[in-house]
């Protein structure tokens, strides 16, 4: 880039910081959140955890309008023109993006009672390598689960995969039909055992974690309703995490 072309990029850049910080102090002295947000979140977490709580949002903000999308593609939030978005697991590192974390979720090895019956609980993770497995369908091999042993050493359980799905609620129901043994976020999982429709095979403190973050593109001033959500986000999405 010449010179005068990086003089003329940092000027645009301080023309948007200026209209970033304008709308926030408008934003500012207004007494009702107005506008257009858009927000993508995974499908199952978006369905489960966080529609609810943008529902309940949207009712205290009726001149806020919500655009939900629901996708497992990570999104480019700047290309695509969303707001915010959610997202499981570790964030790579990026200057062009601003994160909360708004709670964690741990996993639940489990399965149906009548499979359990008829196979056994496996008491040991050695064990597990006898067991029919559902799994997530990834390219490549199939990955053993990663989980945390008593003594809080890293384990690896190895199942026999029997049924590969690239959707966890099809793992679910999978694993509710008593086809083997799956693992699943405990926000999804927790109705099942409750209900005892499931079981669980490796919990307690045998627990991982995924950490849940709101994203957004990094600016110096965030709008007032995009403090408002995020807010929101992070006071309701551990309780509903917990299932």
């Amino acid at each position: 880039m010449t010179a005068a072309g990086q003089a003329f990029y940092e000027r645009c850049k301080r023309v948007l910081a200026e209209l970033d910080a304008a709308e926030a102090a408008l934003d500012e002295g207004r007494r009702e959140l107005v506008g257009r947000l858009r927000i993508t979140a995974p499908l199952l977490l978006g369905r489960h955890v966080i529609a609810p709580l943008l529902c309940r949002f949207a009712a205290q903000h009726p001149r806020l309008d919500l655009e939900i999308a629901f996708t497992d593609r990570v999104i480019d939030l700047v290309e695509e023109g969303f707001d915010m978005g959610l997202r499981a697991g570790p964030l790579p590192d990026s200057a062009s993006l601003a994160a909360r974390r708004l709670g964690a979720h741990d996993w639940v090895i489990c399965a149906a009672p009548a499979y359990l019956q008829q196979h056994g609980m496996p008491a040991r993770a050695e064990d597990f390598a006898e067991h029919l497995g559902i799994v997530y369908r990834n390219p490549g091999p199939d990955s053993p689960w990663e989980a945390v042993g008593s003594e809080g050493q890293s384990v690896q359980l190895r199942v026999r995969p029997r049924l590969r799905f690239d959707d966890v609620q099809a793992i679910c129901d999978a694993a509710l039909a008593g086809h083997g043994l799956a693992r699943l976020p405990r926000w999804l999982a927790a109705p099942h055992l409750r209900a005892r429709t499931l079981a669980t095979v490796w919990d307690g403190a045998h627990r991982l974690t995924t950490d849940v973050h709101a994203v957004w593109p990094y600016t110096q001033h965030l709008s007032m309703k995009m403090r408002a959500a995020v807010d929101a986000l992070a006071a309701g999405v551990p309780a509903l995490l917990l299932g």
